[in-house]
């Protein structure tokens, strides 16, 4: 019943789709399933050409800590092979790295064969087409293309608006749409605060990424009264006192439902009273050195604010979150510290 929802109708409600029964545990079915997948293919001619340029999807793609972009791509047709150029979305790049389903390296990816590949200067979008292309220059002008008519789309101007003050315009009859600006450390968080659209209030992403919050995002957001929504990234300095300064409601999270809960509840005015993180300094890792006893030190330079003993902390790289605890010792030399303030080297654990 559920599948007639979305136009599939089950043979044995005289449609043509075929249901098949399977179980992995049993192998119960599994032949009549590679039968029925034969048997449609020879049907509906489904055929692809192994020696054209690749085209297929972008099944999902996220940041990777140490390998940049990583797109896991599905080839319909054509070959894909190791250090083609390719075009996904508005994310160009050669193809470095090609890996299976098992993990394993390969050089070569025929028509319906899943792959991750590595070499994208971005991250595309899960469902963007993929193009293996011979010009690489060419290809860099259609992105370029393709990134500006995206740009123009998201700048149509909005009202101001922040979680708080939701409610309260809800009431008056003002808003019908909230805008937001997501940016996290993986695709397919959209789709997720979208959802949350009910009769009053549409929740429209108008732009969402991955990678760190920019000025570019603040900038947007104050033109459209957006509010950021980071997961798992941290905005860069300029756009943090940017924000600041232009009055931009910008939210940090680690886990999606925190957001959603955030969301769903202005969206009911019932935002509850909130822990606010303060950024009490920054310090950047200089060297960083083993220890037998007490594991590596990183060897830090305040750069602004100060360092306290009993802080939170976080490790940045790139601006996307690698590691959350609390600073286990501070010491200044062979000295322990309370705090060591800005323009100071420190050691951490």
């Amino acid at each position: 019943q559920q599948l007639t929802e979305y136009e599939l109708v089950p043979e044995e409600w005289g449609g043509d789709t075929p249901c098949i029964p399977v179980s992995a545990v049993t192998k119960k079915g599994i032949d009549d399933l590679l039968e029925m997948v034969l048997l449609i293919a020879d049907m509906k001619e489904l055929k692809a050409n192994p020696d054209r340029l690749a085209k297929g999807a972008v099944i999902e793609a996220k940041l990777d800590k140490g390998r940049g972009p990583v797109a896991t791509i599905l080839v319909q047709n054509g070959t894909l092979k190791t250090g083609d150029s390719v075009i996904a979305g508005t994310a160009v790049g050669r193809v470095r790295v090609m890996t299976n389903s098992r993990g394993e390296k390969i050089e070569s990816a025929g028509p319906s064969t899943p792959v991750e590949i590595t070499g994208l200067a971005d991250v595309p979008a899960a469902g963007d087409e993929f193009n293996a292309v011979e010009d690489e220059k060419l290809a860099r002008e259609l992105v370029e293309k393709r990134r500006q008519e995206a740009k123009e789309k998201e700048f149509s101007s909005y009202q101001k608006v922040t979680l708080d003050n939701l409610f309260e315009q809800i009431e008056e009859g003002e808003t019908k749409e909230l805008p937001i600006i997501v940016k996290a450390d993986v695709q397919g968080v959209k789709q997720s605060l979208e959802k949350l659209s009910n009769a009053e209030v549409r929740v429209k992403v108008i732009h969402g990424a991955v990678g760190a919050v920019s000025k570019s995002d603040v900038m947007l957001a104050q033109a459209c009264g957006a509010i950021i929504v980071g997961f798992n990234v941290r905005p860069d300095p300029v756009a943090r006192d940017m924000a600041e300064s232009e009055g931009v409601d910008m939210r940090m999270y680690r886990v999606i439902y925190d957001a959603i809960n955030d969301v769903e509840s202005a969206m009911k005015g019932m935002l509850a009273p909130k822990f606010q993180e303060v950024v009490i300094g920054h310090a950047e890792v200089r060297m960083t050195y083993k220890v037998s006893a007490v594991g590596t030190i990183a060897g830090c330079m305040v750069k602004d604010g100060k360092v306290t003993r009993d802080a939170k902390v976080r490790v940045l790289r790139d601006n996307i979150v690698i590691h959350e605890g609390e600073v286990g010792s501070l010491q200044r030399f062979k000295d322990a510290a309370k705090e060591v303030t800005a323009g100071y080297e420190c050691g951490m654990s």
